[in-house]
């Protein structure tokens, strides 16, 4: 009974929709304020489990935490990948109690300056969820790369403008309750359409947390360590341009080959080629930029980029970001900071993945649960939620692993609240 409601309540857009779903297919009558109560309980329950193994992998020396468990098999090519969701929170209790154990409270400076946590808005609810994607894939090496020239999806002058459009990231947070983008399946599409052949998926786990990142980090790392990816032959990191992402990486992936998805970076170059030109001079430009990154050949469009910004001039002070000069000086820091990741030729020689879009569609799998404009959590209900979410979405049956524990320590008694 337990294992159906709390599945149900996790699966279903809300509470009251998976009160209907019992009911009409389980014939089952439970009110939605006890989905949410059980559903909520059970999630506990796994949020403990997850914080006993972090716990465990935190106590390894250091040594053991960068390589596979002894006895454990590791995969041929392993993957990471991290980036942040959005949901509301309305708690009105005090933010250490709701919090489970292993997160920082909302409010709390971050000691670490390598961290950069999102600070509570002035005003609304919108606050962050990481997720993090943990993929055993498979692929073929090459002796060159298979696939030189840059896919003609790539220069579609319908589709990339507004693929381009779609990853813009300057969305305010209180506007973000509208429905996620298609940019997931956009960018997957122009990918699968291609004579270039990502990496095949084999297994994947998903981790998700309101923990802030010092403490999302280590769930993560202690997820990998379980899987034995720190054995895996080939190892790559892939993520956008965000700070915490490669925070991670140095910290607990560093052997892991740091890739900037390729999306992402295309959405920059498309927006600096255009800015300020007439949209066939500016698309002529993005074609040839565009190449030059998929050749791996970055410091061609750094090079063509400062020029481009020396006719410009720098920025004002208080010149609007969508400004040709603060467009063309934002996407130059931004190749400049992350050209060491840009290798695209190598790492599709090597098999590797360079695109991050396996990312978004699981962050958007989790939004369909918890993202809304009229859903708000409390901190300790989002984190339980999140847990049964993302084992729903992991493979390997983490969920029925886990009630097979349950039942195991079972002690057939039921517990009463003794009355105050």
């Amino acid at each position: 009974m337990l294992q159906k409601i709390s599945y149900a309540g996790t699966a279903s857009r809300s509470f009251a929709e998976a009160s209907a779903t019992l009911h009409h297919l389980a014939d089952l009558a439970v009110d939605p304020k006890q989905v949410e109560r059980v559903t909520e309980r059970i999630g506990a329950e796994r949020v403990a489990e997850r914080a006993a193994q972090t716990a465990a992998f935190q106590a390894r020396p250091l040594v053991e935490k960068f390589r596979a468990p002894a006895g454990q098999a590791a995969p041929d090519l392993a993957v990471v990948m991290a980036d942040g969701g959005r949901l509301q929170i309305l708690d009105r209790s005090p933010p250490q109690a709701a919090l489970p154990p292993t997160a920082c409270a909302p409010a709390a400076t971050v000691a670490d300056p390598e961290w950069t946590e999102e600070p509570p808005p002035a005003a609304g609810h919108w606050r962050e969820d990481k997720v993090a994607l943990l993929l055993t894939m498979k692929s073929a090496v090459a002796a060159v790369d298979p696939c030189p020239e840059i896919p003609a999806g790539f220069l579609d002058v319908v589709r990339i403008p507004k693929l381009a459009r779609q990853l813009k990231k300057n969305v305010r947070a209180t506007e973000d309750a509208a429905a996620d983008s298609d940019e997931p399946e956009a960018a997957a599409e122009v990918l699968r359409e291609q004579a270039y052949e990502p990496p095949e998926v084999r297994t994947r786990q998903v981790v998700a947390s309101r923990s802030c990142w010092p403490a999302f980090a280590p769930l993560v790392a202690a997820a990998a360590w379980t899987r034995a990816f720190q054995g895996a032959e080939r190892r790559a990191f892939v993520g956008d341009g965000s700070a915490n992402n490669w925070t991670l990486q140095r910290r607990f992936f560093g052997s892991f080959v740091p890739i900037l998805d390729f999306i992402h970076a295309l959405s920059y170059v498309f927006a600096a080629a255009t800015a300020g030109r007439k949209f066939a001079e500016g698309w002529a430009c993005y074609r040839a930029w565009i190449g030059w990154v998929w050749q791996g050949k970055v410091s061609r469009v750094i090079a063509a980029l400062s020029q481009r910004q020396a006719e410009l001039g720098l920025p004002g002070k208080d010149e609007a970001e969508t400004s040709p000069r603060h467009v063309v000086s934002k996407t130059l820091t931004y190749l400049e900071n992350h050209q060491d990741k840009m290798h695209y030729d190598a790492y599709r020689k090597d098999g590797l993945p360079i695109s991050s879009s396996l990312m978004e569609s699981a962050v958007k799998q989790i939004n369909q649960r918890v993202k809304g404009s009229e859903k708000f959590w409390s901190e300790a209900g989002s984190e339980a939620v999140l847990q049964l979410r993302a084992d729903q979405l992991s493979d390997g049956e983490p969920l029925a692993d886990f009630w097979q524990r349950r039942q195991a320590t079972a002690t057939g008694q039921r517990r009463y609240r003794r009355p105050a």
